[in-house]
């Protein structure tokens, strides 16, 4: 207690600091010290209840919440005078450092400096008395958090009487019996009273209206359903069922809204006692639970019915309406168990023996209906690969499957051995989950519906991007839900939102949902613009210009890379994220782009390169690395070349910088064709030489400026070798020319008598004997050195020559 009392002086000291400083410059208002007061005390009473640990868990979540709120309000007043607080610190530094080993400064600016310097203090006491209280609030939060935890935990951990010893069913049936018989005195009494009577009579016609109304909704609400969904089928969308799944919410809703109403005119009575207004009060939420699980029932076995007819869950539905019904009516009796609880403090063997059959019968009616349960809420061939493996929801439903098939064995054994409130915060939350994972399931099916009826897809909606996000959305919605059904408190949930909202400090830079959103925003926008900006030039502006196609391409990829490198630097600063701290991770990076990607950065500044100097353009006909085709686009790392098969060839920018790249249709696409053509020995050279004039100034595509020109190239081995070498106007056609020239070549020259040979080869053979299969025998004497065989060709015919067909290449 010496401590407290400390630390509390030392609060009040600073407080007083505050205020002394503030004089003259920023004046303390009674308001603010009356809210500094409410602070100390409250936390003072909050550290001597932790310290004591007699307080009850309401008590400690009331503290916890009167907490929260002061911590709020340090949060904001902690740098509620940043801005002003940058403001000075700048003044300072405008300056200049105060001179030092005790120069002198002009008068005017050390007045400005003290100025400043008496201002930037006032404007920081502030701010470090709230970070103090702030501190000291979260770590009071965080002390109540962790004793309700361990409470919590302790609760569930430890053993008690077991349910199944027998000298224990007396008494739970004695103070069970007790309870009813309470509640029912404690109405008969309240009606006896002449005061209560009158006050009924006074009510009665607002009475008689709620349960006229009540009884109404809950007789009629089908058939109103039924009219509702009939006329909404009438605007379209039938067979889609999207009306189907409203009409299913109205034959819940409109029952329920009739129970209300009957709860209401009970409660309107006043008849009812202390026990009979907590009951009632606690029937809307009752049915509520009744009905959403009869809800999801009918949801699922009609779906299952339209999609897996022959399937368990569409052949066994009466058991699953049973099984259903069951669950309904037990989580109902447990919720009654735990108002019992609240309201007459039963003994803890009284519990066990009433709570055990309900965690039992439920424990075996979800194994019952795990092994009914066969099928999938969602189609098994949108959610299986080839090989069978499952994957996305429908494994998460097989294993959430096979986790409730364990808890319903593992529940009633823990309740048998006196684990009873372990048992109950495992069998009953284990419902509760398989209930809310098939509302989530139940809900993407109706978007799917819905989106598929607004968009005209049908079915074929389930595979678009937007479904996908709605699963997502819907799934992290349900993350809350679902840890509260499993013993989260609203206050824990609360401060992780807070803290999620608070964001978090990464490297110096607070990142935030918030600043995610600023940052997606502003980036979206600018994005959108810059797009509209590239298709208004490439559409609109530069077609009317002299610019060739390579330049407007080049053009309007320069204002996408710079319209996007400004949008992001604007949504940067949108979000207030510190350039600074960017400046510093970007410099850490240097290293790692410098070794890891220096190719991609070579290609990079290879691509800004060949935008500005534009070597090459799109649609042009180059040959790099052997690779030839036309041009099709140009990005800021490579350069997609297609090819005359139609084949698509990525080619680093970086090739394209340090290589040799052949351009044949640079700045216009005027070009030569060479067509070479062999004529045989004998042949008038003059004669070719006329013919290949003739056909070269005859075809279409020749320039007369310059003239197409005939070479004689000189004596081939089998040939004289022609050559025709023209201009054309257009060299994308080069291999068009060159067969129709071929064709025209082919046609003159049988026309004129002239042969195109074929290339002949002469074979001497070494050893001609070997051809008649008669070897020489070998002499009897020494050999003598043989004399060199008289180099004589044998004399061949056309026979001997290759196949027969005079084809003697194949010698």
């Amino acid at each position: 207690m010496q401590s407290v009392r400390a630390f509390l002086l030392t609060g009040l000291s600073i407080v007083l600091l505050w205020g002394a400083s503030l004089a003259g410059a920023q004046q303390i208002t009674d308001e603010q010290r009356a809210f500094h007061d409410r602070w100390l005390a409250t936390a003072q009473r909050a550290e001597t209840v932790l310290n004591t640990k007699r307080a009850s868990n309401a008590s400690l979540e009331q503290l916890r919440t009167e907490i929260v709120e002061f911590r709020d309000t340090f949060n904001v007043s902690r740098t509620r005078n940043s801005d002003r607080i940058e403001t000075l610190q700048s003044q300072l530094e405008a300056l200049g450092p105060a001179p030092e080993d005790g120069a002198s400064e002009v008068a005017d600016i050390a007045q400005l400096r003290q100025r400043l310097n008496d201002q930037l203090d006032s404007l920081k006491v502030p701010e470090v008395i709230s970070e103090e209280a702030y501190s000291r609030a979260n770590g009071l939060i965080s002390e109540i958090d962790s004793t309700i935890w361990e409470r919590t935990k302790r609760e569930l951990l430890s053993r008690g009487p077991s349910p199944l010893n027998l000298a224990l069913w007396p008494e739970a049936y004695r103070e069970s019996r007790l309870a009813l018989l309470r509640l029912y005195h404690e109405t008969v009494e309240n009606f006896g009273i002449g005061a209560v009577r009158a006050q009924v009579q006074d009510r009665l016609p607002v009475i008689v209206i709620l349960t006229v109304l009540g009884m109404v909704l809950l007789v009629k609400g089908k058939r109103w359903s039924d009219r509702v969904g009939n006329y909404l089928r009438s605007l379209g969308g039938a067979g889609s069922g999207v009306w189907t799944f409203v009409v299913s919410l109205t034959r819940i809703l409109i029952p329920w809204i009739g129970v209300v109403f009957i709860s209401f005119a009970l409660q309107f009575t006043g008849i009812l006692g202390v026990r009979g207004t907590l009951l009632v009060q606690q029937i809307p939420y009752l049915s509520a639970v009744f009905l959403s699980l009869d809800w999801i029932r009918r949801q699922i076995v009609s779906y299952a019915v339209l999609n897996d007819p022959e399937g368990p869950i569409a052949t066994k539905a009466t058991q699953y309406r049973i099984y259903v019904g069951l669950l309904a009516v037990f989580l109902i009796l447990e919720e009654l168990v735990r108002l019992f609880e609240r309201i007459d403090n039963p003994s803890e063997g009284t519990l066990a023996v009433i709570s055990f059959p309900l965690i039992l019968v439920t424990g075996l009616v979800l194994l019952r209906m795990m092994r009914l349960r066969r099928s999938k809420f969602v189609e098994p061939d949108q959610f299986e690969e080839e090989e069978g493996h499952k994957v996305g929801f429908s494994s998460a439903i097989d294993l959430v499957q096979r986790v409730v098939y364990l808890l319903g064995i593992i529940s009633p054994v823990l309740a048998a051995f006196g684990y009873v409130a372990a048992a109950d915060a495992i069998v009953f939350p284990a419902v509760e989950t398989i209930a809310l994972m098939a509302t989530v399931i139940i809900l993407h099916r109706f978007a799917t519906n819905l989106y598929g009826w607004i968009s005209g897809k049908g079915e074929a909606a389930g595979d678009s991007l937007l479904i996908v996000v709605v699963g997502f959305v819907l799934t992290v919605l349900a993350l809350p839900v679902l840890a509260l059904i499993w013993g989260a408190r609203s206050a824990e949930l609360a401060e992780i939102w807070s803290t999620l909202m608070s964001g978090f400090d990464v490297g110096g830079i607070r990142i935030s949902p918030t600043i995610f959103i600023v940052f997606a925003a502003v980036f979206t926008i600018g994005y959108t613009l810059t797009r509209l900006l590239q298709g208004g030039l490439r559409n609109s502006l530069l077609p009317k210009t002299r610019m060739d196609a390579g330049g407007q391409n080049a053009v309007v990829s320069g204002v996408g890379y710079i319209g996007i490198f400004f949008t992001a630097l604007l949504a940067i600063i949108s979000a207030g994220i510190d350039l600074t701290a960017l400046g510093y991770v970007a410099g850490a990076l240097s290293v790692g782009i410098g070794f890891g990607l220096q190719n991609i950065v070579s290609n990079f500044v290879s691509g800004i390169i060949l935008l500005i100097e534009r070597p090459i353009s799109k649609d042009d006909w180059i040959d790099v690395n052997g690779q030839m085709g036309y041009v099709r686009d140009i990005s800021v790392r490579s350069t997609r070349i297609e090819t005359f098969d139609r084949t698509d060839v990525i080619v680093p920018n970086s090739d394209l910088i340090s290589g040799t790249v052949t351009n044949f249709t640079r700045g216009n696409t005027v070009g030569r064709v060479i067509v070479p053509v062999g004529v045989a020995y004998g042949t008038d050279p003059r004669k070719v030489e006329t013919i290949l004039s003739e056909i070269a100034n005859a075809h279409p595509m020749v320039l007369a400026h310059p003239a197409p020109s005939v070479v004689f190239q000189g004596f081939g081995a089998d040939s004289l070798d022609f050559e025709i070498r023209a201009i054309l106007r257009d060299v994308n056609w080069v291999l068009s020319v060159k067969s129709d020239m071929n064709y025209e070549i082919s046609r003159r020259f049988v026309e004129n008598g002239i042969d195109i040979p074929f290339a002949q080869r002469d074979i001497w053979l070494r050893n001609p004997e070997a051809l008649s299969g008669n070897p020489t025998p070998e002499p009897d004497v020494a050999p003598q050195p043989a004399r060199p065989p008289a180099i004589k060709p044998m004399d061949l015919t056309e026979a001997d020559m290759g196949d027969g067909a005079g084809n003697g290449d194949d010698y």
